[in-house]
């Protein structure tokens, strides 16, 4: 089976930028709601960045880096000084990798659909406001 490494891990054909943020958050041991607070965001924002539905502007993506200790480089393109590849010592067999990828897609979508909930949630409760005046 091939190495796991930095470069192969979290390069751009086997990464999103999605991914390379939530492994450097975690890397860092830092929650959602935690990094959302030291960046001025909401939590939802910084799911919708793992999710790769919503991207950061230059200037969040500076702080990110800074905040994750991790190149702007390797957030973006996962080359560069990033976060380490996880233990190539017990590789994932390949089933195991199919479910996995299908975990986390699946996690992507939720995470979209919740926010997305959440904004209908929003919309509603203006229009129910309005409605009361």
């Amino acid at each position: 089976m091939a190495e796991i490494n930095n470069e192969t891990w979290y390069s751009e054909a086997a990464a999103t930028f999605g991914d390379r943020l939530e492994a450097a958050r975690e890397s860092c041991g830092m929650s959602q709601t935690e990094l959302a607070q030291r960046l001025g965001v909401r939590d939802t924002t910084i799911i919708s960045w793992e999710a790769d539905a919503w991207e950061p502007r230059g200037n969040r993506l500076q702080m990110l880096a800074g905040m994750l200790n991790v190149s702007l480089m390797w957030l973006l393109s996962g080359r560069g000084e990033g976060v380490a590849a996880p233990d190539a010592r017990e590789p994932l067999a390949l089933p195991a990798r199919s479910v996995l990828a299908d975990i986390t897609r699946l996690r992507r979508q939720m995470q979209t659909l919740g926010l997305e909930l959440t904004q209908a949630e929003q919309k509603l409760a203006v229009e129910l406001r309005g409605m009361a005046q």
